[in-house]
């Protein structure tokens, strides 16, 4: 429930805050009031102009809570949804504040002294219109007066903003805000700091597990005998659902409506339970399935940049819970990805913990050369900064070549961090931001608000003018004259290499031991052709045979240029008489329905359909390893005869095993190359020297043949992508489709379990919950489940991609009577932990060195010397009694953010893992389910300490949390004898808090209980 309240005070800086103050009333109202103001009107599809609740920080486990803290619930915030209320009425407001008036009185006083209060009042300023009267206030860098300010790279000026505005020296101190204008100084000495970001972003496949929580938090809050209620959002939270969709039909006009169809019917529990979220919640935006891939819609619908929040101006920021979140950040707005479990707790007003970052300063230079792509600029830039070394780190990217790179360009390069391993890759706002947020419908005064702001506050990269020095961590540069045509793969995404060089490294890869760049497959086996009927008509696959080829991801489909790209690809093959071999697995999946719209205005859209490409749905699709099954014949010509077949996508991940369980190589690639290699039907070519086919005229066409210019696509693309286009598919995305519409919901706000489901389960987390924390605990004698080497992703970890028929996964369904054929994939059912649990480290491909070099997901149970399933194993250790670890090398869980790649092993019992080093937002989610992370000294391992994982393993922690420091040495110790030092990776006094209350979530139950 929200009212506005405008209250009145002696002090300027006071009034404007508390004109600005729109007060929200949470479960701390009577219920008589609560009932007064709701209603079970669905807030599922409102969209408002983007004006959300401001960015205010929660309870930090080692500040002083008091009663501003615990005013959370009752917080400055923007109505997303009217709860059946018009509060553009004010009759019916006025009515509804007098019966709150009593509650109104109390908090206008509380409000009053708080705005006289804030250590930054001084600096709070107008932000004049052009034509007179202002567009609200804003808390002025500029007025600080400090010469560091100047210096500062504008990524971590987002922080120094957010930590000023949201300085209450209880949550956010004045000493946090002087860290963060040192940076300089500071960040080197990797010194937290507390961060709030604006708002809160979820797909389906994270959102579900997320929604999941916050029901069953309800109960747990409840059983301590407080309000339900005050589990809801707090901050702004969109959902979009773009995960489900699979590739189930393709080549065929009808696609998008079968696979729609399809997936309505295997996900319409876990769908109605969202949308049940979307009733039962307040603050949150669902995005229905069939709309767009996530980050894309956040790119051109969602992204605000600058927050006007009934006159407070700020930057737009935003944390989600995939990895690619980071595409906003092309767009001037600070986002990253965490794990599911960290951004429960931001929903839920706990601000994030975060070490002050280093920046690393990326300048560019120069432009593309003609025919090179923003794809071949990507995987370039991924390759310099994995080389550099940006783990935990921002990328800032400035110099005179940011005026030769398009918005969507940008946000190609910002959505592939993660595979870069920095938490950001930024692109401050500029005249190219601008003109991208007109062209994708922002309105002119939106649009000049935000330039007015970020001009004021020293955010604005203006390159007609003088530019300021800015002090970085550390400096890359590349010329983009340099970039040249390139691929990744076949296993990694910064593997790059070069087209030119493409057979040569094909030839290796065949050649090499297994392993990231090899398949050991014999020399006399290499030129093996096997041959087969494809639905009566011949056909034939050999070793980099391609059997996909999938236009898909945020990462590409964002990006007009190299999506209309593909489509002059489509059309010059078609017109020169080529044609894709049926038995490709060919899609296209856009990110949006702007790019259909594009698509068809120029015409291409047909040639694509041609060669296979149709759209198949709008949804991560093959990227995520929702491609579907390939036809019969193709799967057995391929498994029958152990062939290394071949993936090209458009994508931004290409782990073994996540695309499709019977492409061992997956390449990344622009989608123009898509269809060029679709077209060759394999990997194993040169394009330079070889021609892809033969023309209707006999003739060999050669890759130059069907190759557009880069003069080309830019004139399709002035003519072809326009601002209405953005404007009507956006407007047309709140109204949902039939078969969302047609979804009922039951409008309580307790979850009515359903003990059947196989889809929505009820997690133990908090079971047997009391107000007291249980404090830290070691491990004491527990066994090794795992033993791992270098680059264990959260695919292999974390339950992904279908349900295999003998695993215990499988078992589980159908003992509840569910066919083979409804099993889904395991992200559908990321709701019902006891599916998910059984299918942790399930991944087909993962190495166990406790196997002696067999691959799959099993494990051998050390007592007993069994080879079992994982899961099944874990059980066995857990009752008996028994704790068990995992030992692991580098790189620990990179990949995408998945909670369930902590959730499962806690679930499973696994109590440490140690690692050589670990993924950021992996160990973060570790620490977040009560698991301790441990780091090997430097020159140290498993292998070169001489454990072999038969051992049982003592890990001596202390029992009080005051006893513990964040990267204390921890000594482990085995029953054969052996002693080692790890560094305990608990990073902040914060996360000793979670894991003193077993978890994060514990924690915010907890604090919420006793306000």
């Amino acid at each position: 429930m929200y009212i506005s309240t405008y209250c009145s005070s002696s002090s300027a800086s006071s009034s404007s805050i508390l004109k600005a103050c729109r007060v929200r009333f949470a479960s701390t109202l009577s219920s008589s009031v609560k009932h007064s103001f709701s209603s079970p009107s669905s807030r599922t599809f409102a969209r408002n102009p983007p004006l959300h609740s401001s960015s205010r920080p929660s309870s930090l486990g080692y500040r002083s809570l008091s009663f501003s803290s615990a005013l959370r619930s009752i917080r400055c915030s923007a109505p997303r949804w009217s709860h059946g209320v018009d509060w553009r009425s004010p009759v019916s407001l006025r009515a509804q504040i007098r019966t709150a008036s009593p509650v109104l009185e109390r908090f206008e006083r509380k409000i009053a002294t708080m705005a006289s209060e804030h250590p930054f009042s001084g600096i709070l300023s107008g932000l004049p219109k052009p034509g007179g009267g202002e567009f609200g206030k804003f808390y002025s860098l500029p007025a600080l007066k400090d010469p560091r300010i100047d210096k500062l790279p504008y990524s971590i000026r987002i922080l120094l903003e957010s930590a000023i505005r949201n300085c209450d020296n209880f949550q956010v101190a004045k000493e946090d805000v002087e860290k963060i204008i040192d940076w300089e100084n500071s960040a080197p000495k990797q010194v937290e700091i507390p961060f709030k970001p604006a708002r809160v972003l979820l797909q389906d496949f994270t959102g579900v597990p997320a929604v999941v929580d916050l029901a069953s938090m309800r109960e747990a809050i409840k059983d301590l005998g407080s309000n339900p209620d005050k589990i809801n959002p707090l901050v702004p939270v969109d959902l979009v659902i773009d995960h489900s969709v699979q590739v189930d039909v393709a080549r065929s006009e009808n696609a998008v409506q079968a696979n729609m169809d399809l997936e309505f019917k295997r996900n319409k529990e876990r769908f109605a339970f969202l949308k049940w979220g979307s009733t039962a919640f307040r603050n949150m935006l669902v995005v229905p399935p069939g709309s767009g891939i996530v980050h894309q819609v956040n790119l051109e619908y969602l992204g605000r940049v600058v927050f006007n929040t009934e006159g407070i101006l700020y930057p737009d920021s935003v944390v989600g819970t995939d990895s690619h979140t980071t595409m906003i950040d092309g767009l001037g707005v600070a986002g990253w990805g965490v794990g599911g479990i960290e951004a429960e707790a931001a929903m839920l007003g706990q601000p994030m913990s975060m070490v002050l970052p280093g920046v690393v300063g990326f300048k560019l230079s120069g432009k593309l050369r003609d025919g090179v792509t923003a794809t071949d600029l990507v995987l370039t830039v991924t390759q310099m900064l994995r080389k550099h070394g940006v783990v935990g780190k921002f990328v800032e990217f400035y110099g005179e070549g940011m005026g030769k790179l398009s918005l969507a360009d940008r946000a190609t390069i910002a959505n592939m961090s993660p595979e870069y391993g920095a938490t950001m890759g930024f692109f401050p706002v500029d005249h190219v931001t601008l003109q991208y947020l007109k062209l994708t419908g922002r309105s002119d005064e939106t649009v000049a608000m935000i330039e007015a702001y970020l001009r004021a506050n020293k955010m604005f990269v203006d390159y007609s003018e003088p530019q300021q020095d800015r002090v970085y961590s550390s400096y890359l540069e590349l010329d983009l004259a340099d970039v040249e045509p390139c691929i990744s793969g076949p296993k990694r995404p910064h593997d790059r290499v070069p087209l030119k060089d493409m057979k040569a490294d094909w030839h290796s890869c065949l050649d090499n031991k297994v392993g990231f760049k090899g398949f050991a497959v014999p020399k006399e086996q290499q030129e093996k052709v096997v041959k087969f009927s494809f639905h009566g008509q011949p056909a034939e696959l050999k070793h980099g045979s391609v059997v996909i080829a999938a236009i898909t991801s945020c990462t590409n489909t964002s990006n007009p240029s190299v999506m209309l790209g593909a489509g002059l690809v489509a059309k010059k093959a078609c017109e020169l008489g080529l044609e894709v071999k049926p038995w490709v697995k060919t899609s296209l999946a856009p990110g949006s329905g702007v790019v259909t719209k594009y698509l068809l205005q120029s015409g291409l859209q047909k040639y694509l359909n041609q060669q296979g490409f149709h759209i198949v749905g709008y949804g991560c699709t093959t990227c995520i390893g929702n491609s579907g099954d390939l036809d019969e014949s193709v799967a057995s010509a391929i498994a029958d005869n152990d062939l290394v077949a071949a993936a090209v996508l458009s994508g931004n991940r290409n782990f073994e095993g996540r695309v499709h369980p019977l492409t061992r190589a997956n390449y990344l690639a622009s989608p123009p190359l898509v269809v060029a290699y679709a077209l060759a039907g394999t990997v194993d070519i040169d394009f330079d020297k070889e021609p892809i086919g033969t023309g209707k005229d006999g003739k060999s066409i050669y890759f130059k043949d069907i190759w557009p210019t880069s003069e080309e696509i830019a004139q399709v693309v002035q003519s072809s992508v326009l601002p209405e286009m953005f404007k009507s598919t956006y407007e047309a995305i709140t109204k949902g489709n039939q078969f969302w519409n047609q979804l009922s919901v039951p409008s309580s706000n307790l979850y009515g379990w359903d003990s059947e489901s196989t889809y929505i389960h009820k997690p133990p987390y908090f079971n047997g919950m009391t107000m007291d924390p249980p404090g830290p605990r070691g491990v004491k004698d527990a066994y090794c489940l795992l033993l791992f080497g270098d680059s264990i992703t959260t695919d292999h970890i974390s339950p992904a991609g279908s349900i295999h028929k003998d695993s215990p996964a499988a078992k589980y369904l159908m003992e509840r009577g569910v066919d083979r054929k409804d099993f889904n994939s395991y992200g559908s059912r990321r709701g019902n932990d006891e599916v998910m649990a059984r299918g942790t480290f399930a991944n087909i491909r993962i190495v166990n060195k406790l196997l002696n070099g067999e691959v799959g997901p099993k494990t051998i149970h050390i007592p007993t010397g069994e080879k079992l399933y994982v899961y099944d194993a874990a059980m066995r250790y857990k009752s008996a009694g028994h704790d068990t670890i995992v030992l692991a090398g580098a790189e620990y869980g990179s990949g995408s953010s998945r909670d369930w790649a902590a959730k499962g092993p806690m679930l499973q019992g696994v109590k440490a893992v140690i690692a050589k080093s670990f993924e950021r937002i992996h160990r973060s989610n570790l620490v977040g389910m009560g698991i301790i992370p441990l780091c090997f000294k430097p020159g140290e391992d498993a292998d070169t300490l001489g454990l072999t994982g038969q051992e049982r393993y003592t890990i001596d922690l202390p029992t009080k949390k005051s006893d513990i420091r964040p990267g204390q040495d921890i000594t482990v110790t085995t029953d054969n004898g052996k002693s080692f030092t790890c560094t305990l990776r608990f990073d902040t006094e914060v996360e000793l808090a979670y894991f003193d209350h077993g978890g994060i979530l514990q924690y915010v139950i907890r604090n919420l209980s006793k306000q």
